[in-house]
């Protein structure tokens, strides 16, 4: 077992993520009324794994460990269709959205418990 248990990081990461998100979701609800407001979001998870620079190096033969950095989540302004104040929300999409953050959310706790239950397991402390 890697003595980083790089699963634990990438299922924080991920959670941290899923916050990240919400957060500018609720950014985005709160500014709905705002004259010339643009719609701004988050990375998708995947894009913001793949800029980590993950370094891979052989400690013997058959033996891969991994080193990960941390991520960013890097913010994006996203386009759409404007009211006549020049506003891009639409609260119907930033609900999709807020649904699908929670799934994400809820799919890193579930790694994060597996993960748990392969360590107590594999100590015998179940």
């Amino acid at each position: 077992m890697s003595n980083s248990l790089d699963m634990f990081q990438t299922a924080s990461a991920m959670a941290r993520h899923a916050g990240a998100r919400q957060t500018m979701i609720a950014r985005n609800i709160a500014n709905a009324d705002t004259p010339g407001y643009q719609t701004q979001d988050v990375a998708p998870f995947t894009d913001a794994m793949r800029s980590t620079a993950t370094e891979q190096r052989a400690t013997r033969p058959g033996h891969m460990t991994t080193r990960t950095t941390e991520f960013s989540t890097a913010t994006t302004t996203t386009t759409g269709e404007p009211s006549p104040n020049g506003n891009t929300v639409a609260i119907e999409d930033e609900l999709m959205k807020s649904v699908e953050v929670r799934q994400d959310h809820d799919k890193a706790l579930a790694v994060y418990r597996h993960a748990m239950t392969v360590l107590r397991t594999s100590l015998g402390k179940m």
